[in-house]
């Protein structure tokens, strides 16, 4: 990754409560350093905004460090791959609860923003013609997901950085966004800049190491909350701005919609184990507490080629999908992995073993798979006797993936488990990124655009054309060209008070209480498998949390722990909205779709397994309403307030016309800046 050149020094300083604090001035500031946060601040300053980016820890987010493989976008009319945009969008917003303006969108914008990534270096595979090659992935029967192998987020981020350091985008690093500052403006809340803590600015008159950044325009990109979740996959220290937008009155929008999925650990390197790392088929097996080895796949699939067929199919639909427990489908096995965890046993994959055979069923063959799974291997070329040797064919770079963190599957076994992976709801944005409150957007994973379900690779794509978008409306708006003129000394007062209320030495709540309650509670109590008693449970012990957090503060040793015991309240608080908002939805009858099986006696869906039918796990299938509507949550007078929305629709049948639209781009029209 590339050198960050010095940060700018503070040109003026204020006086709040007491501290001294270093304020910069800018049009635009982005909180956060991954692929959208930084293609939203290349495509302002190449439209002249001035526009700094802060950033926790640079090059260490999700899209930097997590298994982000693949771009899923538009397949440009190939003959055997053909696609048009409205296709392509009915496929983004398949699942459900996605508006259909956004997927449009995103389609469309999906060629320009893999065009320009190739412009600035990104080394997508291409045939000796030059068209891009592509695959299969899941949630996408097309085959628009393209590759540069496992780090293909993290080689986006590289260019995009080298592009905004080359550009001399000023670059705040170990810096963490504690309060959005805004102002009332009319009827109109407005902001006016943000409130951060920064490593390099702790002084003795500032031993927080508050700083102030002055802005019209403010774009959330810090990614999800990773450490919402103990059984998660994404990179440690990743909490987003979940929280930090309830504060500020910012409305979240389908936050129950989550991805979860096989995944490695977080206490070694985590990391999905999606693509060729299953469609190599290799071992599943558990380990007790004695050491015994456990076949446990033989309890839910009925044959060797049932079981083997379905392992090779977690490539391309790795995310667990309730629907898929039925019929001995692929997420049968999230399920057995996840009952295999809760009886105490360790879960591995062994690349040196093909999968045992089924008790009374012939062994394991090449040549005794489903139809689709041996095709696609024999199209490969992948007929060695051996997953780690049909690995080391199809994907060799997966292999050396692990080695560099000190694994080599080559020699050992590999421990997995079902891990959270992605926060498919966020903020409530619209076509052009922006949220409720006015000068503040929201991109990537931060932005609540997707749906239930999603091609994978789409939400890479989602953050390209959203960066792009929000740079063109920001650039439009013309308020960010400048530096901002709004006051922010009474907001920075506000903000500094709330902060020393919560700081407090005595306090009986620790970090570590706290992210063991947060964590353990949601991946309990709303992980793949969810009751109604469960989650209206969890919400309440959530909402105790808070309350006492608020009254007690949080306890700290020293002046440095100040922005980790922020982001662990402002993360307890985004729980309680996830399961809030969790607990309205299976009130009102909502029922299993993309993230979770919502488990009921009287539910009309049943999964069976090799041993029979499985009652305890009985479910409510999806309702066809819950597929044309969001929730919306907003925290008012520390409760959560939640209501359902219908989705933005899409014309189908509309057409442009040249001479008639040409104006509203001229004039600037197409930005609704007035509203």
């Amino acid at each position: 990754m590339p050198r960050l050149k010095p940060q700018p020094s503070a040109t003026d300083q204020l006086v709040v409560s007491g501290y001294t604090v270093p304020l910069y001035h800018c049009g635009a500031l982005v909180v956060g350093s991954g692929a959208a946060g930084l293609r939203s601040a290349v495509e302002m300053k190449r439209r002249g905004v001035d526009v700094s980016i802060i950033s926790q820890s640079a090059w260490g987010g999700t899209s930097a460090c997590s298994g982000s493989d693949k771009q899923t976008l538009h397949t440009a009319n190939t003959k055997d791959q053909g696609d048009d945009f409205q296709e392509m969008a009915g496929c983004i917003g398949a699942g459900g609860a996605m508006d259909e303006d956004t997927a449009y969108i995103e389609a469309v914008g999906s060629i320009r923003a893999m065009a320009s990534l190739q412009y600035l270096g990104l080394p997508l595979p291409q045939d000796q013609s030059g068209g891009t090659l592509r695959y299969q992935t899941d949630h996408d029967e097309v085959g628009r997901a393209t590759s540069c192998g496992p780090r293909t987020s993290r080689l986006m981020v590289k260019v995009l950085a080298e592009e905004a350091i080359r550009l001399e985008v000023p670059f705040f690093n170990q810096t963490t966004a504690v309060k959005i500052l805004t102002q009332q403006q009319g009827t109109q809340s407005r902001v006016v800049g943000l409130l951060a803590l920064q490593v390099r600015c702790r002084t003795q008159k500032n031993p927080y190491g508050l700083v102030l950044f002055q802005c019209p325009a403010l774009v959330l990109a810090a990614g999800g909350p990773g450490e919402m979740y103990r059984d998660s996959v994404f990179p440690n220290g990743c909490f987003g701005t979940l929280g930090l937008a309830l504060e500020a009155g910012i409305e979240l929008v389908n936050i129950t919609e989550n991805q979860f999925g096989i995944g490695t650990r977080r206490e070694g390197f985590p990391w999905n184990l999606s693509g060729t790392y299953v469609q190599v088929i290799p071992h599943i097996y558990s380990v007790d507490e004695q050491g015994g080895e456990h076949h446990f796949l033989a309890d839910y699939y009925r044959t060797t080629q049932e079981m083997a067929s379905n392992i090779f199919r977690k490539g391309y639909q790795w995310p667990f999908h309730a629907t898929r427990m039925l019929d001995f489908k692929s997420s049968l096995l999230d399920l057995a992995v996840v009952r295999e965890n809760q009886k105490g046993r360790r879960v591995f994959m062994d690349f040196n073993r093909n999968p045992q055979a089924i008790p009374g069923d012939l062994p394991f063959s090449l040549q005794r798979l489903d139809d689709d799974v041996y095709h696609y291997l024999s199209n490969a070329g992948a007929s060695q006797k051996q997953p780690i040797d049909r690995l080391r064919h199809m994907n060799p770079l997966a292999i050396e993936l692990y080695k560099r963190y000190k694994k080599d599957i080559t020699a050992a076994p590999l421990e997995f488990a079902v891990n959270h992976q992605h926060m498919n709801g966020g903020i409530n944005v619209d076509t052009w990124g922006r949220s409720n409150l006015a000068g503040v957007y929201a991109v990537g994973e931060a932005a609540g655009t997707h749906g239930v379900t999603r091609p994978g690779g789409a939400a890479l794509n989602a953050g390209q054309v959203f960066g792009t978008r929000v740079a063109e409306h920001i650039a439009a708006d013309k308020a960010a060209r400048h530096f901002s003129t709004s006051a922010v000394e009474v907001p920075a007062v506000a903000a500094v008070a709330a902060l020393e209320t919560l700081l407090d030495t005595s306090s009986r709540h620790g970090v570590n209480d706290i992210r063991q309650q947060v964590q353990a509670r949601m991946s309990d109590h709303a992980g793949i498998l969810c009751t109604a008693s469960s989650v209206a449970s969890a919400r309440r012990d959530a909402e105790l949390l808070n309350q006492s957090i608020r009254r007690h503060g949080i306890a700290y040793r020293r002046h440095s722990e100040a922005a980790r015991v922020l982001q662990w309240q402002q993360m307890a608080l985004a729980s309680e909205a996830v399961l809030a908002a969790l607990d309205y939805f299976i009130a009102n009858n909502g029922g299993s779709r993309g993230a979770r099986a919502i488990c009921d006696p009287q539910g009309d869906a049943q999964p069976d397994s090799a041993l029979g039918p499985m009652p305890e796990l009985r479910f409510r299938s999806e309702r066809v309403e819950d597929k044309q509507e969001q929730l919306v949550v907003k925290l008012d007078n520390e409760e959560f307030h939640i209501r359902p929305q219908s989705i933005r629709r899409f014309d189908r049948d509309a057409k442009t016309f040249f001479e008639r639209d040409w104006p509203a781009w001229l004039t600037g029209a197409i930005y609704d800046l007035n509203h």
